[in-house]
């Protein structure tokens, strides 16, 4: 039983108390052990035990945003997962996608997904989108200690702002580094092992202002480069019909691409470096 519970089973205090907007820092104080960076870990590095997922590339273009995720985890030398999904919506206009370890990032991600939901239900609003990076930014810090013994996450951030300062660039891409620290990028990101490779593509062909469906090519385009040059990046796996997460992010919600339009996408870009492996 949690400590602080009532053995009759009465709820504690704290559950009945005019509560935080925050769920993470309800759970500090009703369940700390149940957050991910608050587990006693043994001593040493743990880097290798786990699997870890790889590249993720955010995109702004004259709609919004898009992520796109490759599908493979690995585990030292191995492939893990063929399949994991590594992009996933945050709430009704935002979109997360974690890189590192999986289950940690999993964890995260989907503790994110109750901390928006949490705060709209509390305060009968939604938060800002420069406040939900914030809160992200809050809860990488959180899992600093476990960072330090190899079991980093950092998640790629980007959104559609349903108030921007600039109508021009409403969809926005937010990096973070291990230790909670929050960059706003400007056109384009990426994360992961394959990010140097994926971010080398997309430098040479993004253009500001890049439509929807031009920026879905794009992704889908980084992420085959980095895995022509990263072991760890799983590139489109035209045999087990294994294709990128593509998810947009627009003043009409998000959305993700189904099996048929990335499917469709993804065969283009393989046909294409059939004839020009270069891209």
């Amino acid at each position: 039983m949690t400590q602080g519970f009532d053995p009759s089973g009465r709820l504690p205090d704290f559950f009945m108390n005019a509560g935080t907007s925050s769920f993470t820092q309800f759970l500090t104080h009703a369940s700390p052990e149940l957050l991910p960076g608050r587990r006693p870990l043994p001593p040493g590095m743990a880097a290798d035990l786990a699997p870890h997922g790889t590249t993720i590339v955010a995109i702004a273009t004259a709609e919004g945003v898009v992520m796109a995720g490759d599908r493979r985890a690995t585990m030292g030398n191995l492939i893990a997962s063929r399949d994991i999904e590594k992009v996933h919506p945050a709430d009704s206009y935002s979109l997360i996608g974690i890189a590192g370890t999986a289950g940690i990032g999993i964890e995260l991600m989907r503790l994110f997904q109750v901390e928006l939901e949490h705060y709209e239900k509390i305060e009968g609003i939604m938060l800002s989108l420069d406040g939900k990076a914030n809160r992200l930014a809050g809860m990488v810090r959180g899992n600093l200690g476990a960072a330090m013994q190899g079991l980093a996450v950092v998640p790629l951030f980007a959104g559609f702002d349903l108030s921007p300062v600039d109508p021009s660039r409403a969809g926005r891409i937010f990096s973070f580094d291990v230790a909670g620290g929050l960059y706003e990028e400007t056109g384009y990101d990426s994360i992961g092992s394959g990010s140097l490779f994926a971010k080398s593509a997309l430098k040479k062909k993004y253009r500001p202002g890049v439509s929807t469906a031009d920026a879905i090519t794009l992704a889908v385009e980084a992420l085959y480069d980095a895995a022509d040059d990263d072991t760890a990046t799983g590139g489109p796996d035209v045999s087990r019909k294994i294709y990128p997460v593509v998810m947009t992010a627009t003043a009409e919600g998000t959305h993700r691409l189904s099996e048929e339009e990335i499917t469709a996408v993804a065969e283009r870009v393989v046909a294409g470096r059939m004839e020009n492996p270069g891209g």
